[in-house]
């Protein structure tokens, strides 16, 4: 028996490799673009609202059209009863459930009381996506509460979608600059190319299997600390060094120098596309800024740590931070509790995978590579 092995090329984890085409983002060394528009000129003149409606629909809309965009989001917030139980369940304590599991059970539920759920029709799937996107948050939130041993508190119509996220998470109305600086982090995290997030979805659409299932399998990938847990991982370690600092066992570039030495991950840092820094890490640092110097100035301590350990990182290493850096800072001064950073990206990155669950859905062909055997050579089962 003989076998033609495939041509290798550097496989692992497709670095560098182009494995498909996509009209909604692009993403190179000095720019991120979502469907023509960059994502600075985006953060700074747009909402989410507005980068959910040119991802999800395609174009900028006008006024008439995010109007009723946000009015369909506003329409489809409430969650059934049925899920506020299930919820009730796995995020009570003991034991409360990751947060990632409760919304990726949370969606999963859903789709059994979808009526289109196994329509995969463009028009079936823009609906279902903004179905997602407006009930995502009160998921969040309502999970929130009960692991805070609260009673969840239904959505606000009042509210855009950033604050009233932040509402369902406190029960409280958000300062209009906390919101501000949510939304701004929302438009960062919509839309990332073929991130592993993003490519598990399309393999799954691939299949032709529903939203809901790709959905589901977009929230797995971004559960892990590699990718969307990147951002609560990132602000653990820098409580890690401040607590390190405090208790007096020696300074910032102390603690770098070990972590160094015993060849740590320092998370939050470095970046699988870009070499010379993330585009999006200096505008969510800057809002987080403006946040802590207008809001709560007792939080700007964490901004100087991570100033700190940013300077160490790139003068010993050359490595500079991705967005999930700022992220962690930007979102403890928000108040918002360590657990729901990964979700909070999922109420905006849902609008990205539905953007390329329904791209794969309308030009597909199943998503099916090659492996190279490196396994034992071929053996008869009756020989000794």
């Amino acid at each position: 028996m003989t076998t033609t092995a495939p041509s290798r090329i550097d496989s692992r984890g497709l670095a560098g490799q182009t494995v498909g085409d996509t009209s909604i983002c692009a993403v190179t060394q000095t720019e991120l673009i979502y469907r023509g528009y960059e994502i600075a000129d985006l953060a700074a003149h747009a909402t989410f609202e507005e980068v959910a409606f040119l991802l999800l629909e395609g174009h900028k809309p006008s006024s008439a059209e995010l109007a009723r965009f946000k009015a369909e989001l506003t329409a489809e917030r409430e969650i059934p009863d049925g899920l506020t139980r299930l919820l009730r369940e796995i995020a009570g304590d003991p034991p409360a459930a990751h947060p990632m599991s409760i919304l990726r059970t949370g969606v999963s539920w859903l789709s059994h009381f979808d009526p289109e759920v196994e329509d995969n029709s463009p028009a079936a799937e823009l609906r279902k996506a903004k179905r997602l996107v407006a009930r995502i948050p009160t998921i969040i939130g309502c999970g929130q509460m009960i692991r805070d041993g609260r009673e969840p508190v239904r959505p606000d119509p009042a509210l855009d979608h950033a604050a009233n996220l932040l509402w369902c998470m406190t029960g409280e109305r958000p300062h209009p600059l906390a919101a501000r600086v949510l939304d701004v982090s929302l438009v960062l995290y919509a839309e990332h190319d073929f991130n592993a997030s993003t490519f598990a979805c399309r393999v799954i659409a691939s299949t032709e299997a529903d939203l809901h299932s790709a959905i589901c399998g977009g929230i797995g990938a971004l559960k892990g600390p590699l990718h969307g847990g990147a951002n609560e991982m990132a602000m653990e370690m820098l409580k890690e060094i401040d607590a390190f600092v405090r208790a007096g066992r020696g300074s910032v570039e102390d603690f770098m120098r070990r972590a160094y030495a015993e060849k740590r991950k320092l998370m939050g840092f470095g970046h699988r596309v870009y070499r010379n820094g993330d585009h999006r890490a200096g505008i969510l640092r800057d809002w987080g800024l403006r946040f802590v110097r207008e809001v709560r100035p007792e939080a700007r301590s964490w901004f100087d740590l991570g100033d700190e350990v940013q300077a160490i990182m790139l003068r010993e290493k050359n490595i500079h931070p991705n967005v999930d850096f700022p992220c962690g800072m930007t979102y403890f001064a928000l108040g918002i509790p360590v657990p729901q950073y990964t979700p909070i990206f999922v109420a905006s990155r849902v609008t990205g995978w539905a953007a390329h669950v329904m791209e794969q859905h309308q030009n597909n062909r199943i998503i099916r590579p090659l492996a190279e055997y490196v396994g034992p050579a071929l053996k008869k089962w009756m020989e000794p």
